[in-house]
């Protein structure tokens, strides 16, 4: 983790990684890369330039905790407690002290009218880690979320910092927290990847939950090394074992990125791989039988890439953030060609409306959503909205998902100003012409956890 007081508070995890005789320092996660450089800066600023108000929200005007609500399974993504309703991960949670130790991860669960933030759960190195060689790790990054083990609980994938000398392979990084009734309960465990399986001395992360051979179970992507993936076959033991494993697969990148999808719709889920982190161009990599073997369309260089479906045809599209400029390929793997003028280079999709196309969410200097006005037009700038958040600050994209029940997508982003002040916001899906709701739903702070 970066420990500075002179930056943007967004996740950031630093590896040496090994490759032979030389090293190199990257740092992740994919979707954030080299725009961090861009977003860092001492003393953070309003969105209309000011100073920041540094003011912690305190902990004091937290809703009261609430328990979880227990399911029985569910098919809803990120679903930990199997009740039906989509919960929200929060992989870095503000402090009430400077340069204090990882705070954790934050879950907050949801109910029948959306997110609940009474209903919360912290989860720490220190109560929910896996040791490694007898030390528990400072790191806990959440990383990706699926059903590995197929109960009907989403499991939660974590990045760890476990001892390593420098020496040979490195140990695997990843752990695995296993869904419940009672949501995310007990102590993680390590994920198992082969020896066959690996490749080089890279640290094996990045992981991409996806059905990438079309058998129903849930299988994992985990960067390997030299342009090579590990492909992990589920379903998961609670052990951390894959069902299958073999040799590293070839890979136009180092880098898988997910969310995966389904973009020609085989049956298959695909996924994106980048060539490196931060501004890189990439690649969509197709699922089959043997899993995510084929290289399909090539993708140009930009810093974040999203998948969804803008236009008239069956198979998803794909937007490519750059600064200034989004490109965009419709139709994958065939892929028209196509550019959209906008300040962001951070994207998301979503059905907002419920009209079965997908729109456009573009974070940067300022949070827009770009709709499709015809299903042969395709994402145009034409009825482009802005989303005023409720407070003024560096605002960026948590993450785009139905947590109402409604059938429409709701926006959930993230306002920061300072080290120890942030505020979390859900904008709901609407049908009429604003995409979003003008007010959110539903508003709290990350420090409500500590």
């Amino acid at each position: 983790m970066i420990r500075t007081r002179c930056r943007v508070r967004m996740r950031v995890r630093v590896r040496v990684r090994r490759a032979g005789p030389g090293t190199t320092v990257t740092a992740g996660s994919a979707a954030i890369g080299a725009v961090l450089l861009a977003l860092t800066a001492c003393g953070p600023l309003s969105s209309d330039g000011g100073a920041a108000d540094p003011t912690p929200v305190q902990v004091a005007q937290a809703p009261a905790q609430r328990p979880i609500p227990q399911g029985d399974g569910s098919k809803v993504p990120d679903d930990f407690n199997g009740d039906g309703h989509r919960d929200l991960v929060l992989g870095d949670l503000v402090k009430d002290q400077l340069h204090t130790d990882d705070a954790g991860i934050g879950i907050v669960y949801g109910s029948p009218t959306g997110l609940v933030p009474g209903a919360r759960q912290l989860l720490s190195p220190a109560r929910q880690a896996a040791r490694t060689k007898g030390q528990l790790p400072a790191v806990f990054d959440a990383e990706a979320t699926c059903d590995l083990d197929g109960d009907g609980f989403t499991d939660l994938v974590v990045s760890t910092d476990p001892p390593y000398d420098g020496q040979g392979q490195p140990p695997v990084p990843l752990q695995l927290l296993f869904g419940s009734p009672q949501g995310l309960t007990g102590r993680a465990v390590a994920l198992v990847i082969p020896a066959g399986s690996r490749a080089g001395n890279d640290w094996p992360d990045q992981p991409v939950c996806g059905d990438f051979d079309g058998d129903g179970a849930q299988d994992l992507v985990v960067h390997a090394s030299d342009v090579q993936l590990s492909y992990l076959r589920g379903p998961f033991t609670r052990k951390g074992t894959p069902s299958r494993a073999g040799a590293p697969i070839a890979a136009p990148g180092n880098v898988p990125t997910g969310p995966a999808a389904d973009v020609n719709h085989d049956g298959y889920d695909d996924l994106v791989v980048r060539t490196v982190d931060g501004t890189a161009e990439s690649a969509v990599v197709l699922g089959g039988p043997d899993g995510p073997t084929r290289t399909g369309t090539a993708l140009p260089e930009g810093i974040d890439v999203a998948l969804g479906r803008f236009g008239k045809g069956r198979d998803l599209d794909a937007a490519v953030g750059a600064m200034g400029e989004t490109s965009l390929r419709y139709d994958l793997p065939d892929a028209t060609s196509g550019t959209l003028a906008s300040p962001g280079s951070m994207l998301d999709t979503g059905d907002f409306d419920g009209d079965g196309r997908d729109e456009l969410v573009s974070s940067g200097s300022r949070l827009r959503v770009f709709r499709a006005p015809s299903a042969a037009a395709g994402i145009t700038a034409k009825g482009m909205i802005t989303v005023a958040p409720p407070t003024h600050g560096t605002t960026r994209v948590l993450t785009v998902g139905d947590f109402d029940g409604d059938g429409r997508a709701d926006l959930a982003v993230r306002t920061y100003r300072g080290e120890t002040w942030d505020e979390v916001a859900v904008y709901p899906g609407t049908k009429d012409g604003g995409l979003v709701a003008a007010k959110p739903s539903v508003t709290f702070s990350t420090s409500e956890f500590l």
